[in-house]
């Protein structure tokens, strides 16, 4: 019954994690747009009245600016602004710098070193795991995830010795709990020794 009520509480966190930011981001799209109907409403009402251009065109405009915002991101003063931005107010928030890693690992994008496989000694098993920090005596402070959802899981502090960094991208391992598993016979042949 445990294990029911455990998969059940895993599988919803890991559901709620993805559809909340999705919901979020459409409901903010279609606030913008909302705001921008009058802005573009004298160029609507140039086009037939069958289109929804008032919709259409605050979407595009709404898509615009996060383009252009994006490309001044990529600039040395856009990156200045937004990691002065990331430190004085998003990093106060908790869970904010874990979650910007995890998706910069998933993006490919990770340049820190954390969330690095490995494969874990609980028990009498290996368990798929990220390693999130080592400390200075060596230990391993490791993440396991619950299968299928790779966001939720249980904290470690292990020794080294229980510790197998995994020489596979962080995708690969993340692939193998959501698939309940498969592919764990490629992890456990990247172990490094």
């Amino acid at each position: 019954m445990r294990r029911l009520f455990d998969f059940i509480v895993s599988t919803l966190v890991g559901g709620l994690l993805v559809l909340v930011p999705l919901y979020l981001a459409v409901l903010l799209l279609l606030k913008a747009m909302a705001s921008l109907v009058k802005i573009v409403a004298p160029l609507a009402k140039l086009l037939p009245d069958w289109i929804p251009a008032a919709d259409i065109l605050s979407l595009i405009l709404v898509l615009l600016v996060a383009f252009v915002l994006g490309a001044a991101l990529r600039t040395r003063l856009g990156r200045r602004a937004r990691e002065q931005i990331e430190r004085s107010f998003f990093e106060r928030i908790p869970g904010y710098a874990l979650f910007r890693s995890l998706t910069q690992q998933l993006a490919g994008q990770g340049r820190e070193n954390v969330w690095k496989p490995a494969l874990a000694e609980i028990e009498d098993a290996l368990v798929p795991a990220f390693i999130i920090e080592e400390h200075d005596d060596g230990r391993f402070t490791i993440f396991v995830p619950s299968v299928p959802t790779p966001l939720a899981g249980a904290v470690y502090v292990l020794p080294p010795d229980r510790v197998h960094p995994l020489d596979v991208p962080f995708t690969e391992a993340v692939k193998s709990v959501s698939r309940w598993g498969s592919g764990c016979k490629e992890l456990v042949a990247a172990m490094k020794t």
